[in-house]
């Protein structure tokens, strides 16, 4: 396609908010200082980012006045993926960069975080209390005898007690992982049991779509499931007294300590995250202090444009990495909005007063909730007033091109639409949000700084303009550190470096434009992910086939090309069982019960038995691809399945779908 014939962008920032961007004037005196280029706009500055990768992160330490408390030898020790070793020598902390607005007297006493509930009534946190009751949980956490590197675990909503312990854990040296409390006590332990937490923060349960949820039985169980707690917090969200032997929350927080800040080596762990469990147990992914702080400051204050005056909002639970993004907010002054609540309670356009209410200047959600909207007649701009939105960005899978037009049309149409696209595995994005660059339908503005993202076909050669595997050849600040429990780092090494040696593969198709837009296809792998929280197969399998109807499983998350995400659950029953409305009653109050209400099956389907590989492995992606209208020829090799009849069944399913749709 030539220039000429290209489509007009759907958004286009005019010079006012061009000039005003952080990464304009972030460009203007990185080519002062450091040599970047002063001309040639977001796309020359990329280019030197990736080029200058050790120049560049000196610029944005430096640019963001990032603390080191002991100096760093030099950007980079070792480039080579996995292990690259960035800045060695260097120690600092987190938890000090986010709680320094509140070092400023002329900011002190405005909100850090705005907790919002159902009720959509805001309920700020001022810089000043949120420092102080950091100080006071981190005192208390130290003389319950955490020590820098032991784990601190949260079965947390999205509220501002969540963010305290988080940052109380990371001043003190700890490492802070969490879960939401609509996931069920075995998803939870199969994550937390991994890590050896000396200390659980608690609620008794959660308010989500005007009802309250009773968490106490489940709290108690994993108590006794992990043995290595020292102290057990009980936040009482819905009234109730601490149980026996745990510590209350306000005599906790009620001490004006001032907080002390462990310095730490730049690689050292922050927090863990966790993958999916496609094939076991979920990986446990071990981001560091220093990279996440780096990182953070990059995306946040470059790509997001934000900074004091600010308020950032974006719909995500605890046990989702952009609640841990969401947070950092907090790195460059910004207001933080935390919602707990229902996506769509007490209706679909729920989010959008959440924004109203808030002031929110960037609202973050999923692209489902931006189809869905569409799909309610939703109309936001005539409800509320969204005038203070400066951008709505939406991740968790890609946003259809009718959803681009639906915000344009139905928000506002000088609106900045950031499509985004990253992963849990290094908490930020790949692609997206660029303030300064055009918006088309359908596409992701950029490649972020620092990320060499290329597209590549099997032979390990780059493509333009072709799908192909997402693929970043130069080491990312942060990248993960290790996997817990994976010594010899090879668990590490098989989810990201095998495909191509020395080169992170994701996982995902894209295509790479010649104008440097990027387009995502979807998943190349059989991760779950629905609105925005991804889960492994592997866990709907072990709470299924405990019902003794189900001999197997097959579960897939197919997405739509109208933005809809489409989830069977096929099942091979044991024999003499039926497949009729009670038993596929009690499979979903299973999922949900065990696992996640989200990840509920649209659908159960009866099938004759699962395709396995020749080594007895469920055979996911090839079902996947067939699902989505691939031949089988192209879909699978034939070589590598146990009774290739069984996939046409599937491909049968297929053209039946399609012959519905049409």
């Amino acid at each position: 396609m030539t220039s000429a014939a290209r489509p007009a962008p759907l958004w286009q920032p005019d010079a006012d908010r061009i000039a005003a961007a952080h990464v304009t004037r972030f460009q203007a005196w990185a080519a002062e200082r450091y040599g970047a280029p002063a001309d040639g706009g977001y796309a020359a500055l990329h280019q030197w980012s990736v080029t200058e990768l050790e120049t560049f992160w000196t610029a944005v330490a430096d640019w963001f006045d990032v603390r080191f408390s002991t100096p760093y030898e030099r950007v980079l020790g070792d480039r080579a993926m996995p292990g690259a070793e960035w800045f060695p020598g260097a120690t600092l902390n987190y938890a000090e960069h986010a709680l320094r607005t509140a070092e400023d007297p002329a900011h002190a006493g405005e909100p850090a975080l705005l907790h919002v509930d159902e009720t959509q009534e805001p309920t700020p946190m001022s810089w000043a209390e949120l420092r102080r009751q950091v100080g006071s949980l981190a005192a208390e956490l130290r003389a319950v005898g955490v020590r820098p590197g032991d784990r601190v675990s949260g079965y947390l909503p999205n509220i501002p007690q969540a963010v305290v312990a988080f940052l109380a854990s990371a001043a003190v040296g700890a490492v802070w992982t969490s879960c939401a409390p609509d996931f069920g006590a075995r998803s939870v332990l199969d994550r937390f049991q991994q890590i050896e937490p000396v200390v659980l923060f608690t609620v008794d349960g959660y308010r989500y779509g005007g009802k309250e949820h009773d968490r106490t039985g489940t709290v108690a169980e994993l108590r006794a499931e992990l043995p290595t707690l020292r102290a057990v917090v009980h936040i009482p969200l819905l009234g109730t007294p601490a149980p026996d032997g745990a510590l209350g929350w306000s005599a906790l927080t009620s001490a004006d300590t001032e907080p002390v800040f462990e310095q730490v080596p730049f690689a050292h762990p922050l927090w863990v995250l966790y993958s999916s469990g496609t094939t076991g147990l979920p990986k446990a992914i071990v981001q560091s202090q220093g990279g996440i702080l780096l990182e953070h400051f990059k995306q946040i204050g470059l790509h997001c444009d934000l900074g004091p005056g600010d308020r950032f909002f974006w719909y995500t639970s605890t046990g989702w990495m952009m609640w841990n993004f969401l947070v950092s907010g907090l790195l460059t002054g910004t207001t933080v909005v935390l919602y707990d609540g229902s996506p769509g309670y007490p209706d679909t356009g729920a989010q959008w007063g959440v924004a109203e209410r808030t002031g929110a200047t960037l609202f973050g959600t999923s692209a489902a909730y931006v189809m869905a909207c569409r799909k309610a007649d939703v109309h936001p701009a005539r409800d509320h007033d969204l005038s203070k939105i400066a951008c709505v960005a939406t991740t968790g899978s890609p946003l259809p091109p009718d959803g681009f037009r639906w915000l344009h049309d139905e928000v506002a149409d000088d609106l900045w639409i950031a499509s985004v696209s990253g992963g849990t595995d290094v908490c930020t994005c790949f692609a997206g949000a660029v303030p300064t660059l055009p918006v088309h339908i359908g596409e992701l503005q950029a490649a972020c700084l620092g990320t060499d993202l290329q597209a590549w076909d099997p032979h390990g050669e780059p493509v333009t303009d072709e799908v192909g595997e997402l693929v970043v050849t130069n080491p990312m600040p942060s990248m993960p550190v290790k996997f817990w429990n994976d010594p010899d780092g090879s668990r590490y090494h098989d989810s990201y470096f095998d495909m191509y040696p020395g080169v992170w593969r994701h996982g995902d198709w894209i295509t790479l434009t010649d104008r440097g837009s990027v387009v995502i296809h979807g998943r190349s792998d059989s991760t779950l992910n629905r609105q925005g929280v991804r889960m492994g197969s592997a866990d709907i399998y072990e709470a299924v086939e405990r019902l003794p109807e189900i001999r197997e499983s097959l579960v897939i998350g197919l997405e739509e090309p109208d933005g809809g995400y489409w989830m069977p659950l096929f099942v091979h029953l044991a024999e003499g069982a039926v497949l009729d409305d009670a038993l596929r009653a009690r499979i979903k109050a299973t999922i949900r019960q065990e696992l996640s209400p989200r990840h509920v099956p649209d659908t159960v389907i009866e099938v004759p038995a699962v395709p396995h590989t020749l080594t007895g492995k469920r055979i996911e992606v090839p079902v996947k691809r067939l699902l989505q209208g691939t031949e089988l020829a192209k879909a699978v090799n034939p070589g590598s399945v146990d009774d290739l009849e069984l996939l046409h069944f599937y491909e049968s399913l297929a053209r039946e779908r399609r012959a519905n749709r049409s």
